[in-house]
């Protein structure tokens, strides 16, 4: 896996078409910015409930988009992450519809979970408290089988997504199935999505519990085996990522979005640091995704504390509605129809007000912190809350998932943000530094990330008094050379 950062895109949203044209855009206007690209799902199909992570056929490219071939040739030039939906699948594949049709008769039966499965004896009523879901009500959902019986299967997130049993051979051959269709079409990163959710045990909270480590663990071997490198996709108290990162490749530093927009907020890097100085050093970096913005991963969980105090959280939460003028608000939390109530659903530009030197800050902080930078496509353009999308789908997550097409990424290209955010990408990308070792120092109101390796550094000190930030770069050749961020933006 290259130490470049990645770009993370749906295919359709940011083309208005398909692979072919992305890989134009990769190659055209978003040339020498990424050394890889996490295609968010592009199976069929991709305009399902959750877009396109309720697969009806997981092993199939929705045609609209193209076929494997096109991602075979994306994968010929660039890293290709794709994702290993673990937990579901739709309630409209074949697979599901032959259970409804046949019932406990259909050679699929095994394939999906049922309350039965996990609770034989019945469902306690502390068994159901126990239970961690990321959207409120049951995680069960009722269906009509054709003789006119009913049976509950497992629905973690919507009704639409029933849950697999990943412990029964239809299961397991599912799983394989997935695994070696990537193996065959160059993707070389698997995200395992919602994995910590595909492990369910009575008495237990049926999330991240001991043995969807081992679970997980297994899966990323398997991953290995087959020369595909695993990143594991878990919302949770944010020393869940310090030891899930002990058994897969990589993981996602989700605590850094919330706690970047804390520091800027509060001009306070004591909670950052704190974290900087524990986190996995195998992680992906992100400040934006599909989903929103993680307050989970930051907060304190099961009586454990957290990187932020619940004062600290509410204090976070306020100024993100209040900088996105309310927007947020109208797309988080029961305001609308999402499958989760621990994060907040806004782009992180709004999030920031639109503040360009602050959005400048953010980047910069998450290219200097350990790990490999993932860019989502909105972000990398500095679109705002798509609030017509918002309200034409009532889907709170799609404020932050715009409708784009080749045109509307060129004339967003010429903004100054973007023009400055380009610069240092390249920067981070170009510098052999990141491939060394990292070191932090802090002050009261001030911030420096440094790396250093054999033959060059680089440093990047932050003011969050006076809101700018410096990055000097020392090459082998021992040439200096300092960028200011507030100068980089306005020269843009």
């Amino acid at each position: 896996m290259k130490n470049q950062v990645q770009l993370i895109t749906y295919v359709d949203r940011i083309t208005n078409a398909g692979l072919k044209e992305l890989k134009a855009l990769l190659d055209d206007e978003l040339q020498g910015l990424f050394g890889g690209v996490h295609l968010l799902p592009f199976y069929f199909p991709i305009d399902g409930s959750d877009a396109g992570f309720d697969p009806i056929d997981h092993v199939q490219v929705d045609s609209r988009l193209g076929n494997w071939d096109d991602v075979k040739r994306i994968g010929d030039d660039y890293d290709i992450m794709a994702d290993l939906i673990v937990n579901h699948m739709s309630a409209e594949s074949p697979e599901f519809k032959d259970v409804l049709k046949h019932g406990k008769q259909s050679a699929y039966w095994d394939l999906f979970l049922t309350k039965d499965k996990v609770f034989p004896e019945g469902l306690s009523e502390q068994d159901q408290a126990a239970i961690y879901r990321p959207r409120p009500g049951s995680c069960f959902s009722t269906y009509t089988l054709a003789d006119g019986s009913t049976e509950e299967f497992w629905t973690t997130f919507t009704r639409n997504q029933i849950d697999i049993d990943v412990h029964s051979a239809a299961g397991k051959d599912y799983l394989n199935r997935v695994l070696a269709r990537f193996d065959h079409s160059k993707v070389n990163l698997i995200r395992l999505d919602a994995a910590g959710y595909a492990i369910k045990k009575p008495g237990t909270s049926c999330f991240m519990i001991e043995e969807s480590f081992e679970f997980v663990d297994k899966l990323a071997k398997q991953a290995n085996e087959l020369g595909m490198t695993t990143l594991a996709e878990i919302h949770s108290h944010h020393m869940t990522q310090v030891e899930i990162a002990k058994r897969v490749d990589m993981v996602y530093d989700f605590a850094l979005p919330p706690l970047i927009l804390h520091t800027l907020f509060s001009q306070d890097c004591q909670a950052l640091t704190h974290w900087l100085e524990m986190a996995p050093r195998n992680c992906i970096t992100v400040l934006d995704t599909h989903d929103g913005i993680g307050i989970i991963d930051v907060g304190p969980m099961d009586g454990l504390r957290g990187l932020l105090t619940e004062n600290q959280i509410d204090n976070l939460v306020e100024t993100i509605h209040g900088n996105s003028k309310g927007e947020s608000l109208q797309a988080t939390g029961a305001a609308a129809s999402n499958v989760d109530l621990y994060q907040i659903n806004c782009t992180y530009y709004d999030a920031l007000g639109q503040n360009d030197l602050d959005y400048l800050m953010a980047r910069a902080i998450q290219f200097f912190a350990p790990g490999i930078p993932q860019v989502y496509y909105a972000g990398l353009l500095a679109i705002p809350n798509d609030m017509d999308l918002l309200n034409n789908t009532h889907v709170g997550r799609d404020i932050n998932r715009p409708y784009l097409n080749r045109e509307k990424v060129q004339q967003a290209m010429q903004k100054p943000v973007v023009k400055a955010l380009t610069q240092l990408i390249k920067l981070r990308n170009s510098s052999p530094a990141f491939d060394g070792r990292f070191t932090m120092a802090s002050a009261e109101r001030t911030l420096t990330l440094s790396w250093t390796a054999a033959d060059s550094q680089a440093s990047l000190t932050l003011d969050f008094a006076n809101k700018d930030g410096l990055i000097i770069l020392l090459d082998k050749q021992g040439k200096e050379t300092q960028v200011s961020l507030s100068k980089l933006l306005a020269q843009a």
